[in-house]
Formats: structure tokens, C-alpha cells, sequence
């Protein structure tokens, strides 16, 4: 069994005293189903799951009436031997896209608060939101605004993946600290986190991809457990999307590995097809972004904070959500290559790939800094509540454009750096380096911000 960290969410969830139906979603095949169907059944008496693929016949309890009662009868009849018990029960509603009148009703769960409710969602970016086919429901939207906590769930992170791969908290911990403290982490463990990175980037965190590895150790097993995935997401991008989009969404996808070759990582429309436009595939891009397939980096105007007003809409590089998915759309024998350390030109696509895998599974937005100069910068993230760059090198010595921002601090802001490569902890003036594994450490714990209360006193 795979340990989540999502775990600790439903529990804290569940503890909640003011909870309402719980929404996940994220990409297909991530784990969303297992997980829920674990936690319902440790955590409940009684459990009442639907899955709106598989059974569709479970699609006419939420026909007429909407209210809580009425929805019960139904599924009682449609399900022998559920109970239905204040307090006890669980109601799971799995790919909830499928059907949105039962969306809807999430409403009548929050308001009748007998029940907890969990539902999951593969698609619920682009399916799921928005207004109904039929054009006798004009007006009417099936997501419950205000009533309902929507969370994302993703593929397992590289904690996560050490986890799956044997690795205990205390040898987490201590990197950790090697981390926070900036301390060199020692050889035997420094070692060890290197070679597991190596398997993490050519696996990725789907969990079934992952279980394979785990179980079998071969990549050629691995593979075609990813390729198969990755024909299952063509099939979304055929049976779910718009007719019109339907070659363009895939054509986008498939130009992934093409676009970050490029020296300038930036997605150009030419590469998907000669003499595309962005009116052609903004949407399909969108699409994929929906479906969690794929994350953009935004480019930024200034390296100041918010990152994300200062960002450039239609001006991005774009990233696989999971590491996994873009070395298996490489020629296979590419995973030999990343074990043995021979990827020449094609390294700095795959390890900045990587570093957008740790950002986003840590549920951070992408950002970047690149000007017509050629000044460009990999990553930008809110660190300590500073802008921070983020570096991805495979070799050693400061690039220049890091040195060039980092010595005008009054035209860029930026105080400090952060540098990932194939080396230990250490520090060099502004700039931080650490190895490439410590990349999914890098994010922004704020504190708690307590508003004082104002001394009314003062106005009379």
C-alpha cells in the first residue's frame, strides 16, 4: 500500500466541525478512488460508494427531486443493503463529472449536514463545470458555489515516492534539516537520495506506474504501465473534448518534448503545427491544463512579488504535471540513459521538468523570468516572503544571468538564489545550492497573520 500524504487532509477533514462535502480532484489514474475507498472504510460504519462510470444506472437517484430524503429512498433501492445512519456514514461519489445533477445536490448534503460526503473527479475541469447540453437547462450550473471544499490531488510526490521505495521519516528528516540548517548532507544518504532521484524522474508518481517499479524493478514493464496510461488520456482528450479541439488537444500533447528541446523553452504555436496561431490552441491547452495533465510556467514582466500579477498570459513554457509522463513520451531506452547519467543536450528539459513536478505537486503556480536580452531565469518562487530564483543546472558555477540579476538588485529585487544540481548543500554569498532531490522542499511556509483589533476608543 501507498502512503499519501492526502491521508492526513481527509482526517483533518473529517475532525472539522463545520465541514462541507469534500470535492478531489485531479488527474485520471493518481489514486483518487483507492484512497477514499480506504479512508471511508477506516473511518465509517457504514459506506455508501457509487461510481458514475462504472454504474450509470446510479445516475437516476438524482432525477427530480434533489432534496437529501428523496435522494436517500432512491439509493436505497438502487443499493441493497446500504444504511443510511446520522453521523455514521459515508457517501462517496466517485467521477462525479459523469453525472452533475448529483453535483448539484452536494448543495442539499451541506444544508441537511447529516451525512459526510466525499466525491471525486477525474475531469472536473473540463467536465463538470459549466452550464448543462440540453438547452431546456439554460441558466442552471452544476457546481454548488460556497457549498462544497474543492482540493487537488496529484500523482505521488518525490516524499512520497521514497516512501513507496523504503525510505523512512528519519532519513527524510535528517535532509530536511541538511536543508533548513544548510548543512552538507551526508555522503552514504547523499548517495542513495541521487540514485532514487534517477528512478523518480524516469517513474514519475502515477501509482500504478509507481507499484510496477516497486515491485518488479523493470523499466520495461514501467514503460509500457505508462504507456498505457498515456493512450487512456489520448482517449479523454477524444471522448470528452469539443469535435473541433478533439486533434488539436492531442497534437499539443504531443509536442511537449519537442518544445522543451528547444533552447528557448518558450511554447511556440509553429512547433505544434507550421504556421499555428494561438487563436487555433489556446483552448486545447486549457484543456489539458483542466484535466491535470499539464502545467503552464508563466513568463513574469518583473521579478517582483505577486508573481502572479506580474505574469504574461499568453507568454509560457509548458511542463507534464508529472516527470514520468514526459520521459515516457521519449524514445525508449531514454530511462538506461538517465540511470547511467548519459542525456547530453536533452538534460536541462528533463531536470526542469523535474523542479516544475516539485513545485506543482506541492500545489505552487509556475513562473519564470526571460527577456529579448537573453537575461533568463528557470523558475521563480515566493520563498521566506521574498521573490527567490530558483536555478536548475547540471553543471557546477553561477549561470549568467543569475550573476547579472543578483548584482542590480535595485532594477530586480531579487536578494538570493537558490541553485539545484548534482552536488551537496553549500553556499556561495546570495545563492544557496543543493542537490537536485531537495527540490521538493523549496516552498513558502507563511505564518499565521493575526489582525489586531482596532482601539475604538480612539474615535471619541
Amino acid at each position: 500500500m501507498l502512503r499519501r500524504k492526502i491521508e492526513s487532509i481527509l482526517a483533518e477533514w473529517k475532525d472539522s466541525k463545520s465541514k462541507k462535502p469534500l470535492v478531489i480532484k485531479g488527474i485520471r489514474q493518481c489514486g483518487k478512488t483507492y484512497i477514499v475507498q480506504k479512508f471511508a472504510k477506516e473511518n465509517y460504519e457504514n459506506v455508501v460508494y457509487m461510481n458514475f462510470i462504472l454504474e450509470p444506472d446510479k445516475k437516476s437517484a438524482f432525477t427530480g427531486n434533489i432534496d437529501v430524503d428523496t435522494i436517500l429512498l432512491n439509493l436505497s433501492a438502487l443499493i441493497p443493503g446500504s444504511r443510511f445512519v446520522k453521523g455514521k456514514t459515508c457517501i462517496v461519489f466517485d467521477e462525479i463529472q459523469e453525472c452533475r445533477e448529483a453535483r448539484t445536490a452536494l448543495k442539499s448534503f451541506q444544508i441537511d449536514g447529516r451525512f459526510d460526503v466525499i466525491a471525486t473527479g477525474s475531469l472536473l475541469g473540463v467536465r463538470g463545470y459549466g452550464k448543462s447540453d440540453n438547452k431546456l437547462d439554460v441558466g442552471q450550473d452544476s457546481v454548488p458555489v460556497g457549498y462544497e471544499t474543492v482540493i487537488e490531488m496529484y500523482p505521488l510526490d518525490f516524499e512520497e515516492f521514497l516512501w513507496a521505495n523504503g525510505i523512512n521519516d528519519m532519513v527524510v528528516d535528517s535532509v530536511k534539516s541538511c536543508f533548513a540548517n544548510e548543512t552538507v548532507v551526508p555522503d552514504g544518504i547523499h548517495k542513495v537520495m541521487m540514485e532514487l532521484l534517477y528512478r523518480y524522474i524516469i517513474v514519475g508518481g502515477l501509482p500504478e506506474v509507481v507499484n510496477t517499479f516497486v515491485e518488479t524493478k523493470n523499466i520495461e514493464f514501467t514503460y509500457k504501465v505508462q504507456r498505457n496510461l498515456i493512450a487512456e488520456y489520448e482517449e479523454d482528450m477524444v471522448k470528452y473534448a469539443d469535435n473541433a479541439d478533439k486533434s488539436r488537444i492531442r497534437e499539443c500533447f504531443e509536442s511537449i518534448p519537442k518544445q522543451l528541446a528547444k533552447e528557448n523553452k518558450k511554447f511556440q504555436y509553429s512547433v505544434v503545427q507550421k504556421g499555428g496561431r494561438s487563436s487555433q490552441y489556446i483552448g486545447s491547452i486549457q484543456w489539458l491544463e483542466d484535466a491535470g495533465i499539464v502545467k503552464r510556467c508563466y513568463n513574469t514582466q518583473i521579478t517582483e512579488l505577486p508573481l502572479e500579477g506580474n505574469s504574461i498570459d499568453d507568454c509560457f513554457k509548458l511542463y507534464t504535471s508529472d516527470i514520468g509522463l514526459l520521459v515516457a513520451m521519449l524514445d525508449y531506452g531514454t530511462q538506461a540513459d538517465i540511470l547511467k547519467g548519459n542525456l547530453l543536450g536533452y538534460k536541462g528539459a528533463i531536470f526542469e521538468n523535474l523542479m516544475a513536478d516539485f513545485l506543482c505537486k506541492s500545489g505552487q503556480k509556475l513562473y519564470y523570468f526571460q527577456k529579448d536580452s537573453g537575461l533568463e531565469l528557470d523558475f521563480l518562487v515566493q520563498y521566506k516572503g521574498e521573490c527567490v530564483v530558483v536555478e536548475v543546472k547540471a553543471k557546477s558555477g553561477r549561470a549568467k544571468s543569475l550573476r547579472t540579476v543578483l548584482k542590480n538588485k535595485e532594477i530586480y529585487h531579487v536578494n538570493s538564489a537558490v541553485k539545484l544540481g548534482k552536488y551537496n548543500v553549500g553556499r556561495e554569498g546570495e545563492v544557496l545550492t543543493i542537490p537536485l532531490y531537495m527540490g521538493f522542499l523549496i516552498r513558502d511556509n507563511l505564518a499565521d497573520v493575526i489582525v489586531p483589533d482596532i482601539d475604538m476608543s480612539l474615535l471619541g
